[in-house]
């Protein structure tokens, strides 16, 4: 029997990045907590007009994104490129049709009154989806990286960690949404 050992993916800058980036949304994530402690009846009120069927939807397409990544991973691992660059571009797609709900729902929201100026619920809603709908952008560049990496016939250690750090980057958005999902859309 032969054991392999283990090794954190990606590089350890990869890894503080990463935690950092988490702190800052625990941060946001507090903030709103005290804040909703403040005016509970505001921002229970301000939930309700949320659209639960698209966050649990984006939910869903995140998760089926991370899930494709992680696919993708372990094709390029097993020598199966094309495998791994339709998973790959598969998670994009994935990746994009959260945008498309995201800022669909922002136009619905907006077109009944419900911009960031309508109350604290809105404004926290709007920057923590936003600084989000941010690091998705980031995340489709950097699967759009991976894509690029999928079709080479081997990788280097260097590329290798590279590849799994923007992986890993991509399951933290796909965190930071479960956390926001929960926090603006299902804390009553």
């Amino acid at each position: 029997m032969t054991t392999t050992a283990r090794r954190v993916p990606g590089e350890s800058g990869t890894w503080v990045f990463l935690f950092g980036d988490m702190a800052v949304f625990g941060a946001f994530f507090v903030t709103f907590l005290v804040e909703r402690a403040g005016a509970p009846a505001v921002f229970d009120a301000a939930r309700t007009t949320l659209h639960v069927g698209v966050g649990v939807v984006n939910t869903l397409v995140l998760l089926t994104s991370s899930l494709l990544v992680v696919l993708a991973l372990g094709a390029m691992r097993a020598g199966h490129r094309a495998v791994a660059t339709r998973a790959v571009a598969a998670a994009i797609v994935c990746g994009i049709g959260f945008i498309a709900l995201k800022v669909s729902e922002y136009v619905s929201l907006a077109a009944v009154g419900h911009g960031p100026g309508a109350n604290h619920f809105y404004l926290y809603y709007f920057i923590l989806t936003g600084l989000h709908l941010f690091h998705v952008c980031l995340g489709l560049g950097a699967l759009t990286f991976v894509l690029t990496q999928t079709r080479r016939t081997e990788l280097s250690a260097t590329r290798t960690a590279l590849v799994e750090g923007a992986a890993c980057f991509w399951h933290l958005v796909d965190l930071l949404w479960i956390f926001l999902f929960a926090l603006l859309y299902l804390v009553s």
